[in-house]
């Protein structure tokens, strides 16, 4: 028996199954490199789920947190620290313009916040977008599109209106004088990187205010210099225009893999909780905002530039098959369509050869790696992804 199978074993005893059985058993990384129990190498291209921004033990960010427990680890929030103001300072700066923070764990509890936010505009209802994912908790759940995740835990708060994503004139006629905010994803992670048409946020925009309403951009996945910029919705190559947002959501590659989620509510809308509406035991602990404020450091020098040349670089090379229909996405949020429905046999495949991608999809196939992702990995990748493709048994039928 492989160490891996005993330790898939020992999983399966003693851990709920949410997640099936591990694809792998995973036991250390450097860069945007893992390796499993048996010692085998993989080149990560998922990093955790775009959580993973600066890789795997970065000495920055091990660093920031080993410093930071040798004198502060939890204080609750009866209490301030300077790693907790000077981030929610820092985000502001980013977005440009002036606001209010409220830290969580993670995206589905920034979601959350946002959500309990959007109810003291006086109003209730909440226009989102089909494909769309927030997060698994009833609240990010209610706004959620995903029938398989929402109707084992139906009835959800309610009041939620979906439309189709990327589509104007849906938009304009779902929002009234009765909607507290419009909440939209700059591009659609979960979905298979699914990409609006350019005026659509600056759209968005737009309708919101003209109905009073908050706009609310779920940056969970595309923050974070994801795209090669700060924020997916200050990439022009994503948008026509200037967006800025009533209130944003954070959480991923915000802290590099220690578990942290940002509430950002801009202007007037970051005023509108009231001591005693929302809470957290462990949001914005010191450790968490130490780690993320060492982790924007690290994408502040030189990352963004470098995560827009490797993502174009990669994007490149895998729309030169054939048997790829369509690539999407900027920075390293890479997604992409196969001319069949194989992307498991394609994720299965590419572990083989000793790499982690991930297939949302049927026939879609999602790249996230950590932003540190060499230029000579992506090459490699793509030097090896005409054999994935046929091991997988893509385009045999066509």
């Amino acid at each position: 028996m492989s160490v891996t199978t005993a330790w898939t074993e020992r999983y399966a005893g003693a851990l709920m199954n949410t997640f099936g059985p591990p694809k792998l058993v995973l036991v250390r990384g450097e860069g945007a490199h893992v390796w499993d129990a048996d010692g085998r190498e993989y080149v990560d291209l998922l990093g955790g789920i775009a959580v993973n921004a600066l890789g795997h033990a970065h000495p920055r960010l091990v660093a920031a947190v080993t410093a930071q427990l040798q004198t502060l680890g939890h204080i609750s929030n009866f209490f301030a620290s300077e790693p907790q103001i000077e981030l929610a300072e820092r985000l502001l700066s980013l977005l440009g313009t002036d606001g209010h923070v409220f830290f969580t764990n993670s995206g589905a509890e920034a979601n959350e916040a946002a959500f309990k936010l959007t109810r003291r505009t006086g109003r209730t209802k909440v226009v989102v977008t089909e494909g769309g994912f927030h997060g698994r908790t009833m609240g990010a759940l209610a706004l959620t599109s995903k029938l398989a995740y929402r109707e084992p835990f139906e009835p959800l708060p309610g009041d939620v209106v979906f439309v189709p994503y990327g589509d104007v004139a849906a938009l304009e006629a779902a929002v009234d004088d009765a909607t507290a905010a419009v909440l939209v994803e700059p591009v659609q992670g979960e979905a298979g990187v699914v990409v609006p048409p350019a005026d659509y946020l600056p759209a968005a925009q737009r309708i919101a205010h003209d109905h009073g309403a908050l706009l609310w951009l779920d940056e969970i996945q595309t923050g974070v210099g994801r795209t090669g910029t700060w924020f997916a919705h200050q990439n022009p190559a994503l948008v026509d225009g200037t967006v800025v947002p009533d209130v944003v959501t954070l959480a991923k590659g915000l802290a590099g893999g220690i578990p942290i989620g940002a509430c950002i509510a801009t202007g007037g809308a970051g005023k509108l909780f009231d001591p005693g509406n929302h809470g957290t035991t462990f949001g914005g602990n010191p450790v968490a905002a130490a780690a993320a404020l060492a982790v924007l450091d690290v994408v502040g020098d030189g990352l963004l530039e470098h995560t827009a040349a490797v993502g174009a670089r990669l994007r490149a090379g895998l729309a030169a098959d054939d048997r790829v229909t369509e690539v999407r996405g900027e920075g390293l949020l890479i997604g992409l369509d196969l001319v069949e429905p194989k992307s498991a046999e394609v994720v299965a495949a590419a572990q083989d050869a000793g790499y982690i991608v991930n297939a949302p999809t049927p026939e879609r196939i999602r790249l996230a790696p950590p932003l540190v992702l060499t230029e000579s990995d992506a090459d490699a990748f793509v030097a090896a992804w005409p054999a994935l493709l046929d091991a997988a048994g893509v385009g045999e039928d066509h």
